[in-house]
């Protein structure tokens, strides 16, 4: 299936029962933002508020978020903020395999290709392995690097603040770096990491490519 509006993937996620992650669905999170974002954030999967009111990062996590953004200068209206699953994963438990494939090369790589944002900033492990697989999130966070010709910095998930206080300074001071990392984008070319083994998804990441004109948000 190919769609070729924002708007397209967020009633389709409404009504998709690709992955039995839908049988707990009250509402799909398909993600919002300006279809030009020039930075794109991606979160894990939708928890217990977002599964309500269908939007990412409107819990505890969602305020934290807030707070990093306006670290870096910026506001939830500038940016794209989605996830890896659009449905909640029963009890918070971690998204599979089969789900986070199905999802992400349905929806989320496709997003990704509209919006072509200059900065993609994966929040959390399940994420980041979407672009460099087997990577540590505490060894490379806030570290950008080149790959598939998008510009990836990794970071931690805002929860891993609320569990572990410890890493609140360290995830901040990613955020107060993204305005250097932004402007600077189209200069920043660091060598790609080798690939792994037996791990493919960063193959699967669409290069960078105009998007369609659209100028809604969603």
């Amino acid at each position: 299936m190919q769609f070729n509006q924002l708007e397209e993937i967020a009633a389709a996620v409404q009504t998709c029962t690709l992955c039995p992650l839908h049988t707990g669905r009250v509402q799909g999170v398909p993600g919002e933002g300006p279809t030009d974002a020039e930075i794109m954030f991606i979160g894990e999967g939708p928890g217990y508020h977002e599964n309500r009111q269908g939007r990412p990062f409107v819990g505890p996590s969602g305020q934290f978020l807030d707070e990093l953004l306006a670290l870096a200068g910026l506001q939830r209206h500038e940016v794209f903020i989605g996830n890896v699953v659009k449905c909640r994963p029963p009890d918070n438990r971690d998204p599979l395999p089969d789900e986070i494939e199905m999802c992400t090369s349905t929806y989320l790589m496709r997003q990704i290709e509209l919006i072509d944002p200059k900065v993609i900033v994966p929040l959390g492990r399940f994420s980041m392995n979407l672009f460099i697989p087997g990577a540590k999130i505490t060894q490379i966070h806030g570290q950008p690097r080149r790959i598939n010709g998008r510009l990836i910095v990794p970071m931690m998930h805002p929860a891993a603040a609320l569990h572990q206080p410890r890493n609140r300074e360290l995830i901040a001071e990613d955020f107060r770096r993204l305005p250097d990392i932004l402007a600077r984008a189209d200069s920043i070319d660091p060598v790609d990491p080798a690939p792994r083994s037996g791990s493919t998804p960063s193959a699967a990441m669409p290069p960078p490519e105009p998007p369609p004109e659209q100028m809604r948000m969603f």
